[in-house]
């Protein structure tokens, strides 16, 4: 074992590790839900590795890193920068779990090594590495949870921050982190990895320390941009009309189209089909795309259209980043996008359409030239594109922050408002989530962790509200279903949402067998019990119209809980026996903050604050006769407050389990 004290032992760009031996590498359900265009496949690795645009930048890398103890790394999505760069012990953070393991693999395959021998990788209840594993993947979430047991790192040589210019919330914790760590440990390199124009930022912030930025670039071709004269009332028709118009008169090449949601994905694909209908025109094949639909549907996108045919992919924006789509030259940018947003006062998580930034613009429209010149076609003014925000507000000063003040505290940071961050979040914020916590029982009226909750709920890589809830299961005795709840939310939707009019018919049908008048954690819960039952069989899943890799990956989510909660919390695993009673009981123990009363306006308001609530459509609970008391673990807002994942509740039930928060008056 190599000493810490020692310099990372970095390889010299002519050198080459990479055996003649091609191994089979590990697959799970996580990396063969992963999409990966590779057009030099044919070649060998090496070939394929000296194609990438970062690889002339080794040695500049190489010198700055050894020059430097930061180093903020800019280069556009493709250019090799996740996969070339590990090549000491190397900790590299992704900030999805799909994306670590994917990476760990090619790395791997890159090698000529399995997976989990010198290259391996740690996410969320998954790991696949051994005492050898030098280059470690992993999610943000899990070097967090390092730093608990290990604060200065030292097992580390070198950390590499990759995807940095998303900001998310963990990103921006461990960012603030690292700064006091390079302070203290002067012979660790830290590499900062962006996509965008955040590097100046990140230099700035870690000035006190030596940090220099090097630019890499992209291999884009020319890219024309064009706006529309005067802004459009409807931008899904607008899209759709304006696909069209590329389509008579545009030569070769795919189109793809940026949305916002589902809703309107499908609305684009049923505008698309009817104007071909009224044309008289079947040379166009729309194609939707988003995270719900089948694993075989969205195949789909990645096939070449027949002969004589162009392809329109209507997608959402998991088309900026997380996939590559070959094919396309033409893209549509509706302007808008779906993101999470924190409303303070009503202190709870929104889902909310606002107008995109010009990172996100920028990041639309570098689609459009991946394999040759291409054309973008924006539904807004050119005046409005100059309105546009720079980028959106880092996470951190946007979302819920009860989280990640549970980390600090359990890392020992008590006064959270005077933590040095890359972006400081809002005090209100800040209050809420502190409000949150004490309602919740992790903390107490100094603001120090309780024991036992809350430093449970700080060892748990859940949510706060789902911590308390697998902590309160024990004692009510049903901890094996409050653990498939979990897993169950956890994982995206597991109905699926066919493209199809008749399709949608038939699985709104299919789902029916599973729903039940107790609301939709219980539904999700009889899904994954029939699941099972049927040992996990696909056929199962596709009479019923379930996602299959989502249901798989919450049974695989499920099994790693059950082992951290045996090895590691001591909680015994008990069942209920079918009493959906007790089930609902400790759930309304967690979520007593998310409730809500039928008013008699016939709407719904949360006890808390009072704001207008509406059951979502896609609710077991939507056609059924209203419920007096429920609650929710998630709201989104669209046209309308929606509640998403109901429970149904008895009144009595909140001055029962949370009795410091509720208390019933008269009158």
């Amino acid at each position: 074992m190599v000493s810490l004290q020692l310099k990372p032992n970095f390889l010299a760009p002519d050198v080459d590790e990479v055996g003649s031996k091609r191994d089979d590498y590990v697959t799970t359900s996580e990396t063969d839900s992963c999409f990966v265009f590779n057009a030099n496949h044919t070649l060998p690795i090496i070939e394929q590795r000296k194609r990438l645009p970062i690889y002339k930048y080794r040695r500049d890398i190489l010198y700055c890193l050894e020059k430097n103890q930061v180093l903020i790394l800019v280069g556009e999505t493709g250019s090799g920068k996740s996969t070339q760069l590990p090549q000491g012990e190397i900790g590299l953070t992704q900030p999805r779990r799909i994306s670590a393991i994917t990476l760990a693999n090619r790395v791997a395959l890159e090698r000529g090594e399995a997976i989990g021998d010198t290259v391996g990788f740690v996410v969320k209840f998954l790991e696949k590495r051994s005492d050898a594993t030098a280059i470690k993947y992993m999610t943000e979430g899990i070097l967090l949870r390092e730093l608990l047991t290990d604060p200065l790192l030292m097992r580390y040589s070198v950390i590499v921050i990759d995807e940095a210019h998303e900001r998310n919330l963990i990103t921006d914790i461990i960012i603030g982190l690292l700064k006091k760590i390079v302070s203290k440990r002067p012979a660790l390199k830290l590499v900062i990895s962006s996509a965008t124009i955040d590097a100046d930022d990140f230099a700035n912030f870690f000035k006190a320390n030596s940090s220099i930025i090097l630019a890499v670039e992209g291999r884009t071709h020319p890219i024309s941009i064009f706006y529309i004269s005067n802004p459009c009332a409807d931008y899904v028709n607008e899209a759709v009309e304006t696909v069209w118009k590329i389509h008579k008169k545009e030569g070769p090449g795919d189109i793809l189209v940026f949305l916002t949601g589902q809703e309107e994905v499908l609305q684009a694909v049923s505008l698309t089909k009817d104007y071909m209908s009224s044309k008289d025109d079947s040379t166009l094949q729309p194609v939707p795309m988003y995270g719900s639909l089948t694993h075989r549907e969205q195949l789909k996108v990645f096939f070449a259209a027949e002969k004589g045919l162009r392809k329109v992919v209507f997608a959402t924006n998991i088309a900026e980043t997380s996939i590559t789509i070959p094919g396309v030259v033409y893209v549509v940018d509706c302007g808008f996008i779906k993101i999470k947003w924190f409303d303070s006062d009503s202190a709870t998580d929104q889902l909310v359409v606002v107008p995109i930034s010009k990172a996100t613009a920028m990041q639309r429209a570098g689609r459009a030239g991946r394999t040759r010149p291409g054309k973008v076609y924006r539904l807004y003014t050119e005046e409005d594109f100059e309105k546009l925000p720079d980028r959106f507000p880092p996470e951190i000063r946007r979302c819920e922050l009860s989280a990640m003040i549970l980390n600090l505290k359990a890392l020992g940071i008590t006064n959270i408002l005077k933590f040095n961050f890359p972006s400081p979040p809002p005090a209100k914020n800040v209050l809420a989530a502190l409000e949150t916590l004490h309602a919740l029982g992790a903390i107490d009226s100094d603001g120090s962790l309780t024991k036992p909750l809350g430093y449970f709920m700080a060892e748990m890589p859940l949510p706060p509200m789902l911590s308390r809830m697998l902590y309160m299961s024990s004692s009510m005795s049903c901890s094996e279903e409050i653990l498939t709840i979990i897993a169950m939310l956890q994982v995206e939707t597991v109905f699926a949402h066919p493209a199809t009019g008749q399709g949608q018919i038939k699985a709104r049908v299919a789902k029916r067998h599973f729903e039940v008048a107790e609301g939709d954690l219980i539904t999700m819960l009889n899904v994954f019990t029939a699941f099972v039952e049927n040992e996990q069989s696909k056929q199962f899943c596709r009479t019923y119209y379930l996602n299959y890799r989502n249901l798989n990956c919450a049974y695989e989510l499920r099994e790693q809980l059950v082992k951290l909660t045996k090895k590691h919390l001591n909680i015994p695993l008990k069942s209920c026996q079918g009493n959906v009673e007790t089930i609902c009981k400790c759930i309304t123990s967690a979520f007593f903050l998310n409730a809500g009363y039928l008013h008699y306006t016939g709407v719904y308001k949360r006890i808390q604050g009072g704001l207008d609530l509406f059951i979502h459509p896609l609710s077991s609970l939507y056609t059924l006769p209203q419920p007096q008391y429920i609650l929710f673990t998630e709201l989104v807002h669209t046209t309308k407050l929606y509640m998403s994942n109901i429970t149904v509740i008895r009144e009595e039930w909140l001055a029962e389990l949370s009795a410091h928060y509720y208390c019933k008056t008269s009158g």
